[in-house]
């Protein structure tokens, strides 16, 4: 971790850990919500991936991993406040109920997307208002 950040430093490049997070739970979205659509003839070729339990596991494994350390990172580092955490959390465990509860699927992904921006919003917002130090345990 400590060599990554110097050489951060020394190729003076920043890395955008908010914006990987939006695209991750963007690209989740989209997943969940435009691939049936285009690819719905996929099984007339043999290729079954729309309701393929690995991709999806890895999809929310994806998320969640991306996401988390996001929102953990701007929690430790700028604003402390827990709200996004426990809304991006919320967030994904109405997306993982909805890979068990098939008859609600489209009803648990609504609250679901809905939780998860709302945290990466909450967390963009957050660390844009703490541009200062406000307590000693600040290490930026």
């Amino acid at each position: 971790m400590l060599q990554d950040n110097y050489l951060c430093a020394l190729m003076k490049i920043h890395i955008n850990w908010e914006a990987i997070g939006v695209s991750a739970a963007l690209a989740c979205a989209i997943h969940c919500a435009l691939l049936p659509l285009f690819l719905s003839s996929l099984p007339l070729f043999g290729i079954n991936i729309l309701h393929n339990i690995f991709f999806e596991a890895g999809m929310i494994l994806l998320a969640l991993v991306i996401g988390g350390y996001t929102l953990w990172h701007g929690y430790l580092k700028h604003h402390h406040k827990i709200i996004p955490l426990f809304s991006f959390f919320g967030g994904m465990a109405f997306l993982i109920v909805k890979q068990f509860v098939f008859n609600f699927q489209f009803w648990l992904l609504i609250p679901a997307i809905f939780l998860i921006l709302f945290a990466h919003f909450q967390n963009w917002r957050l660390c844009r208002l703490a541009k200062h130090c406000h307590s000693s345990d600040c290490n930026h």
